[in-house]
């Protein structure tokens, strides 16, 4: 009997039908016995790869003593267990944690302790951003207008500065550093005052918005401003951490230390967690009972997947593999990008790369991109686009990712690019 998918909600994109009949490693087998190259991850999430042995054994394990078991009726071992994980690849300041299931959930948790902990009200976020899709997350991205469209009016105290996305200015990185600087600095003398701002949140490398790394700069000089202010500044990692740009955060290109990191997708392996990290400090301004949730700090299962995750990065080196790894991806990629310039730039950290798609006009060409990426489809490559134009073609492969699977991957997308733009 096939299963009724008509009975899925609507509101779902899905960039194929396939129902997989399992998963493992970099691969997703269809019910005919298929072979599909997912260099998806989930959008971001398995970077472990699909099923890993030692992550499905931590869930297995934890069934046999605890699945389930609130915060704020006991203290579940398991995320003591994760705690101290964490503590072990997280700045020394950054020493307390709260975990609760989505990325959403995590990025509210981060603006309700600067919030609370500041007594300000207001956020500054960056063009490009991608934080949620939950009212007040909404409210702070700027990636699509597809992701906040008709849901108007949305929550206040949100401001918005241009992220230094250098290709898309046409400037080279310092020129793009010093104005997007300047313009913060104009946003702090003509919208939010600083001492009514409570937090400056930014991805190390935005995500939905096009996979455009924060140039090390950038985020050293947001740092200064926010420390002569008395603003935090927030990470948010939810796409960017747990490996995938050659780091274990995106922010550690940079020489900056947050005051809170946001925590999602890679954590978990594919099971719904994520948390915020701050100073002892900071979580003490953090009224009790301010916060929380049923399922954050209570899903035994979750935890230990978090836990066997960050232990499989450690051990197996998938932080150092992501950097090789991508050292070669980008170089492949801008072999290509010289037979076919309609790749207008080639960017990335680790294994978190774009290809961006531009016209001979110069401007955003989608179509290209969408096509590319459909032709891919066709030989079982799976690639999502990005970008606000959606003209880029991410690179999302799991961190286990070997040299001979994304050779495979890019001769695919070689054929992909000669049979629609070549």
């Amino acid at each position: 009997m096939t299963p009724n998918t008509d009975l899925l909600s609507p509101v779902w994109t899905h960039l194929t039908t396939m129902q997989p009949a399992r998963a493992e490693g970099i691969y997703f087998y269809d019910q005919d016995g298929h072979r599909w190259i997912d260099f998806t991850s989930g959008i971001g999430v398995i970077n472990t790869g699909h099923r890993h042995p030692k992550v499905v054994a931590a869930i297995q394990q934890a069934l046999d003593s605890l699945l389930f078991a609130q915060m704020n009726i006991v203290i579940n071992p398991r995320f003591v267990e994760l705690a101290e994980k964490l503590n072990e690849v997280t700045p020394p300041e950054i020493d307390r944690f709260f975990f609760s299931n989505s990325g959403a959930e995590a990025v509210e948790a981060a603006v309700k302790l600067a919030r609370q902990a500041t007594q300000r009200r207001n956020i500054i976020v960056f063009q490009g951003s991608f934080h949620g899709r939950t009212a007040q997350t909404m409210a702070m991205t700027t990636s699509k207008f597809i992701y906040r469209y008709d849901y108007q009016p949305l929550p206040a105290g949100v401001f918005v500065s241009p992220f230094p996305y250098a290709y898309h200015y046409g400037w080279d990185e310092a020129t793009t550093v010093e104005f997007s600087l300047n313009e913060l600095d104009r946003v702090l003398h003509g919208q939010s005052a600083p001492d009514e701002t409570a937090a400056f949140i930014i991805e190390p490398v935005l995500g939905e918005g096009g996979y455009v790394p924060a140039p090390p700069a950038f985020l050293e000089g947001l740092r200064r401003i926010a420390d002569e202010h008395g603003i935090l500044l927030v990470m948010d990692e939810v796409q960017s951490g747990f490996g995938r740009t050659g780091e274990f955060f995106g922010y550690q290109h940079a020489d900056v230390t947050p005051d809170i990191i946001i925590m999602a997708k890679g954590l978990g392996s594919g099971m719904p967690i994520s948390g915020i990290a701050a100073s002892a400090e900071l979580m003490s301004k953090w009224r009790p009972g301010t916060h929380g949730g049923t399922y954050g700090g209570g899903n035994a299962l979750a935890a230990a997947a978090a836990s066997a995750t960050i232990d499989v990065i450690r051990e197996e080196k998938l932080v150092e593999n992501a950097a090789a790894q991508g050292e070669h991806l980008m170089a492949r990629l801008r072999e290509l990008q010289a037979e076919f310039p309609v790749m207008g730039d080639v960017r990335g950290r680790g294994l978190m790369v774009a290809t961006e798609f531009t016209g001979a006009d110069g401007k955003p060409d989608a179509a290209a991109a969408k096509a590319v990426a459909q032709a891919a489809l066709k030989q079982r490559l799976m690639l999502l686009t990005c970008g606000t134009y959606g003209n880029v073609i991410r690179w999302i492969p799991p961190l286990i990712v070997t040299r001979e699977q994304l050779d495979e991957g890019l001769d695919i997308f070689a054929r992909a690019l000669a049979e629609t733009v070549g």
